[in-house]
């Protein structure tokens, strides 16, 4: 198959999987259920183009297998977070703005869009994995291996990090920043941006791979900008603690944190 024809079954796949997602959601009532989807989703997109695409086996291997580590442990762990939870606030808030209509708006603008974001960002794994030349890893295989590890390092090392810290009962009301925390106000978000440039490396190792860079830009922009450090700023905000935590210490990119006056 060609790589376009791989590419819309991925849009088959990922739309087939939203729609199933969604009845399931009605049933729950519950659209949270969609952010759990959200690593698994790229995992399945990444066997399914591994098993359509006829590229270099091992960096057919390597490509789907870091994204399942990654998918896996990040939907474990959003599964556990809201395990026994009431739905997420945002959900929660949109049932009440699109009251008497939420549940066709929600298949479009929660679940299909969702769905439709994560076909565009894997693109680099569907270059990397139809691409049947360099027949060797090279260079760029190598540092986009290195770069999805110091990403997943961030993005599950910040997570379990916060995990523990909000396990202490005697944490309660405070706000996380030690560990990878200390340099970042997001070390999960960052390390999910910079493991996707990863992604992208080992996609860029062929030729056409090249061209799909506006998937890691894109991830960047929405937990930049969409739906990671600027939505959740705005319920933390207001805190005073938090306050101080924004004026000594980065957004995103890890640095020093600031001396206090």
């Amino acid at each position: 198959m060609t790589w376009p024809a791989i590419y819309l079954a991925g849009l088959g796949l990922i739309a087939l999987g939203m729609l199933l997602l969604w009845l399931l959601s009605l049933r729950l009532r519950n659209a949270a259920i969609v952010d759990i989807f959200w690593g698994s989703g790229f995992g399945l997109l990444a066997w399914l183009y591994f098993a359509l695409s006829a590229g270099f086996l091992p960096r057919k291997l390597l490509v789907a297998t870091l994204v399942t580590i990654w998918g896996v442990r990040l939907s474990v762990h959003i599964w556990r977070r809201n395990h026994g939870r009431p739905e997420d606030f945002r959900y929660r808030a949109w049932r009440v703005q699109w009251a008497g209509n939420f549940a066709w708006r929600s298949l479009l603008q929660v679940f299909m869009l969702q769905g439709a974001l994560m076909w565009l960002i894997s693109a680099p794994l569907l270059l990397a994995q139809t691409a049947t030349a360099p027949a060797a890893l090279g260079l760029l295989d190598g540092l986009g291996t290195l770069l999805w590890l110091a990403g997943f390092i961030f993005e599950a090392g910040g997570d379990w990090q916060l995990e523990r810290f909000k396990a202490n009962p005697d944490n309660a009301g405070r706000i996380m920043d030690s560990g990878l925390w200390r340099y970042t106000r997001h070390p999960n978000y960052f390390g999910d941006a910079l493991l996707w440039w990863g992604l992208y490396l080992l996609a860029a190792a062929s030729p056409a791979g090249v061209w799909a860079i506006g998937s890691p830009l894109l991830m960047m922009v929405l937990l930049m900008r969409v739906s990671g450090v600027t939505l959740l700023e705005k319920s933390l905000g207001q805190r005073p603690e938090y306050r101080e935590y924004i004026a000594r210490t980065p957004a995103f990119f890890p640095w020093r944190p600031k001396r206090q006056e």
